[in-house]
Parts: structure tokens; C-alpha cells; sequence
């Protein structure tokens, strides 16, 4: 199979093609060519106004749902959603039934996954079930390929349990992963806590909950000296501690959503199911943080956070809805308008998640395994539920303007073009 690339904007810092326009052959998966006009015939052209190509885009923090609540999302559904937004690469949480904690369960991803066209990297939990009780096969679960450890929508409580944890990967040189939140604080809260919570009669979950986890997390961190990543960053102060941290010559990394680059707590107002989220949207004030720290080079990737529900857990009064949204499909569209150079937004999409994880780089050079994402980062559209991939609808975006536009991807052998 022999796939052209008519005209294609390379943006890849590490390539020696940056920012050049090129054609580009692919034959069999391999890069076969790079040139200013490629005369080859093909059996597929790639033809475009302003089209760009980048080695292909990886995502930190989502949930496929597979095994135990298919329902919800499959790793097939997964991946066309994934395909969809660009993503070549995405790290699945461990909180599925069961939970992914033993080296057969991270064995049993790869395999299922293995035909896909998106490398789906399974995060082994910390501890058995994600419970938190008990630290899990870790060992195991790395040498069967698990690369990072968290107990995804269930962070660690105890500061024993991770410091052990800590340790425990320090050998294998694994990051651990921490969505921040203590939950004796926060075990009640609907939404942020402050003036919109009180005035909507919601219970609060305040953002100490998520400083005091990060503050925690980071002593911890000092005491083990073993590697952090900390997802879903929501304030203002969260950013400072890692700041410092990193100022101290700590191993931490961060992540931010687009859920809470675009809104904050008063956009709950009409109560939206679809942005009941944990981290809850907080203030406009720490929006504002988020997208200053973003322009600032604070923040190490984006993670999508992409936690699909179901109809009827969404569907219901804002109390008994469960949190998440889904949100692969609407990164590069969400935050291509936060004032990031297309350097720099294509960096924490492809570099950035792959050195946290200490994953190979693809490359974009000849006689190498083509791993591409194809976009237009001028084209604008309305998001439509009908765009959606997932088997879960349950995006706030819907109806929203976007600029930037995924064009396909190509990767292990598949191109799948989608406008």
C-alpha cells in the first residue's frame, strides 16, 4: 500500500524537516520518501489546503472501560475516538472491573489492542483493585508492559501506601501518576466550592482538597526521590507547589484538561450534567491560571481525561450524575485557541508525553515506521454529537466552534482520514 502526502507542513521539532513543506511516501507503513515533489505513483494521494503533519499525538489519561462496562466504551470505540482527535497513543487508567492490577490484565489489553490503530498503554494500578489498600504486582505489570502506575480516578490516600509506592518504582524507573485529591476533604462536594456552590445550593469541594494532595504528594516525593506526574491540575496554588517543586530539582510533571481551560464553576449554572467533573470546574480566577501557566511553559502535556458514561448517568438530576466527560475528539480543537505558538502545542501533545513516560520518540525520516498525525490548525467547525466516536455522548463541547482540525492519522501499517 502506497500512501502520498501532497505539500505537508512537517512540524517536528526534533526532525531535521521542521517546518518544511514536503511530500512525503509511505509505502507499507514505511517512509519511504521525503521530498519537495515526490513523482511516484500511490494508491492513496493526501491532498489538502494547509495541511500539517507531526509525529503522532499521545494522551495521558483516559478510560476505555474494558473489561467490565463495555457499555460505556470498548478499546475499539476507544480508539476511533482516540483515531478521531489525532491520537496515535493513549495510556488508559487502571479502574475497570477489574481493576487493571496484575500482569495478566495488562497482557490482556495489550493482546485485544494489539490489531488497533492507536497504541492504547495500559497504567497499572498501585495498589490490588485500585482500592488502595494493598500495593499490586508492579513489578509484573512493567516487565508486561505497563508503564506508568496510579489508581487513576481513585489516588492514593494513604502517604505510606505511597511512599512505598514511591520507592518501589524507583528501580524499575516508572512515574506514578496521582489525580489530586484528598477525599477526606472533598468526599461530599457536587462542584467547586465558593460563591457559585452556595448560590446553586450544591455542596462544595474546595480546592484544599487538591493543594493539600499536591503538598502531600510532593514531600513525599522529596523523601522517595523516585518520578511524579500529577493530572488534572485545577488551581491556581496547585500550579505554584509544582512550580517550586520542579525549581527544586524534583522529578514532577503535570497535566492540565481543556475541560478546565475553557470552563470554570459559573458554567454550571444551568446545571449540566456533562460538566460534573473531578476535578470540579473551578474559579475564573483559576482558569485564568491554568491558561497563563500553559503560555508560560508551567505545564508539561495535555491530558484529555476522557471518562465516558452512560445515558443514564448523565441523563438524571445533577446530585446522581457521575462525573467525567469525554473528550479525546475536542483537545486539539479546544485548546488551539489558548495562544500557544503551534510549536509549542504539538510539543505537549507528542515530545512532552512520551519523555514523562519514557517511551521511544517516533521521527519523522526515511526508512522509518510512519506514526503521523495529519491537521489543519487553521480549519474551524462546529462540533456535532453525530462527529462523536465514542459509544458515550457525554461531551460539553457539543455545539461549540473549534478551530483546528484532525485530518487523519497514519500509524502501524492504517490510515484512517476523517475530513
Amino acid at each position: 500500500m502506497k500512501v502520498l502526502l501532497k505539500q505537508a507542513r512537517i512540524i517536528s521539532s526534533s526532525s531535521a524537516y521542521h517546518r518544511q513543506v514536503k511530500d512525503i511516501l509511505i509505502i507499507d507503513g514505511i517512509i519511504s520518501e521525503i521530498a519537495d515533489k515526490v513523482t511516484s505513483e500511490a494508491d492513496q494521494v493526501i491532498s489538502r489546503d494547509n495541511l500539517h503533519v507531526s509525529i503522532g499525538w499521545m494522551d495521558l489519561f483516559a478510560h476505555f472501560n474494558d473489561p467490565g462496562n463495555e457499555q460505556k466504551e470498548t478499546l475499539q470505540s476507544g480508539a476511533a475516538a482516540a483515531a478521531a482527535g489525532g491520537f496515535t497513543d493513549v495510556m488508559i487508567i487502571p479502574n475497570n472491573n477489574p481493576a487493571i492490577s496484575t500482569k495478566g490484565q495488562v497482557e490482556y489489553i495489550l493482546q485485544k489492542a494489539s490489531t488497533l490503530p492507536v497504541n492504547i498503554h495500559p497504567i497499572g494500578s498501585i495498589s490490588k483493585n485500585a482500592e488502595g489498600k494493598e500495593l499490586a504486582e508492579m513489578y509484573d505489570m512493567y516487565n508486561s508492559g505497563a508503564k506508568a502506575f496510579s489508581d487513576g480516578t481513585q489516588p492514593v490516600q494513604s502517604p505510606g501506601m505511597l511512599t512505598k509506592a514511591l520507592q518501589y518504582v524507583l528501580a524499575i524507573d516508572a512515574p506514578i501518576f496521582q489525580l489530586p485529591d484528598d477525599k477526606s476533604l472533598s468526599a461530599h462536594g457536587l462542584m467547586h466550592e465558593g460563591v457559585m456552590s452556595t448560590r446553586l445550593g450544591l455542596p462544595g469541594n474546595p480546592a484544599i482538597a487538591e493543594e493539600l494532595m499536591i503538598a502531600r504528594d510532593i514531600e513525599l516525593l522529596k523523601y522517595s526521590r523516585s518520578k511524579l506526574h500529577i493530572t488534572g491540575v485545577s488551581t491556581r496554588r496547585g500550579i505554584e507547589l509544582i512550580k517550586a517543586a520542579r525549581k527544586e530539582g524534583l522529578s514532577i510533571s503535570c497535566s492540565i484538561t481543556p475541560n478546565h481551560c475553557f470552563f470554570c464553576d459559573e458554567d454550571l449554572a444551568g446545571y449540566d450534567t456533562n460538566l460534573k467533573m473531578n476535578p470540579p470546574l473551578r474559579s475564573t480566577d483559576d482558569r485564568l491560571a491554568l491558561r497563563e501557566a500553559l503560555l508560560a511553559g508551567d505545564v508539561d502535556a495535555i491530558a484529555s481525561h476522557h471518562m465516558p458514561q452512560h445515558w443514564d448517568d448523565k441523563t438524571c438530576e445533577f446530585e446522581y450524575a457521575k462525573n467525567g466527560a469525554i473528550g479525546l475528539q475536542t483537545v486539539f480543537g479546544v485548546m488551539n485557541n489558548f495562544g500557544l505558538t503551534l510549536d509549542q502545542f504539538i510539543n505537549m501533545l507528542t515530545l512532552a508525553p512520551r519523555k514523562i513516560v519514557g517511551l521511544t520518540i517516533p521521527e519523522i525520516k526515511i526508512d522509518t515506521p510512519a506514526c503521523i498525525t495529519l491537521f489543519d490548525p487553521e480549519g474551524t467547525y462546529t462540533f456535532e454529537q453525530s462527529m462523536i466516536r465514542s459509544l458515550s455522548h457525554n461531551s460539553p463541547f457539543i455545539g461549540k466552534s473549534m478551530k483546528g482540525t484532525v485530518i487523519g492519522i497514519i500509524h502501524k501499517n492504517q490510515t484512517i482520514i476523517h475530513a
